[in-house]
């Protein structure tokens, strides 16, 4: 009888600790709205500091403009990446063409955004820095002169 005891107090806390773990999972996932949030910040320390000064705090994946899976890339109307906070080997990288895996040319559909509306919202799948899983990713975008500042939650 107490070896059953033992087993359904162990049963119990491994419930216990999968659920809190999940809930933490879930309080650590970012919101579109603090997507959006960071692209204003971004746009604003942009204006006020240059290209050259924001580009490099935007690509530093401990900097000010980095939170969990919330990072800021920026892109030229060319679609090529000027900065990223997550992962700087994508830098000088982009294009047109460039597509998740579903095919969606993304960051062509992100600067024809820009083009039309200055601002607004892409959604696409790409893969999330803190869990490694292709997952959906609403991303939110402003024009700042020749160029899209851009932050994304993961939604899925």
């Amino acid at each position: 009888q107490e070896g059953m005891m033992v087993k359904k107090y162990t049963s119990l806390l491994i419930a216990c600790v999968v659920v809190l773990g999940l809930s933490a999972h879930l309080e650590a996932r970012s919101k579109p709205a603090e997507a959006q949030q960071m692209v204003t910040k971004a746009a604003a320390y942009l204006k006020a500091q240059g290209k050259e000064k924001a580009f490099s705090e935007f690509s530093n994946t401990q900097g000010q403009f980095r939170k969990g899976e919330l990072y800021v890339f920026v892109l030229n109307m060319n679609a090529d990446i000027l900065a990223h906070g997550c992962k700087r080997r994508m830098i000088g990288k982009g294009s047109f063409d460039l597509a998740d895996p579903d095919g969606k040319c993304f960051l062509k559909e992100i600067v024809e955004v820009a083009k039309a509306k200055q601002s607004g919202w892409v959604t696409y799948k790409w893969t999330n820095p803190l869990t490694k899983k292709v997952e959906r990713k609403s991303t939110y975008l402003q024009k700042v002169d020749d160029v899209i500042v851009c932050s994304g939650a993961y939604t899925s």
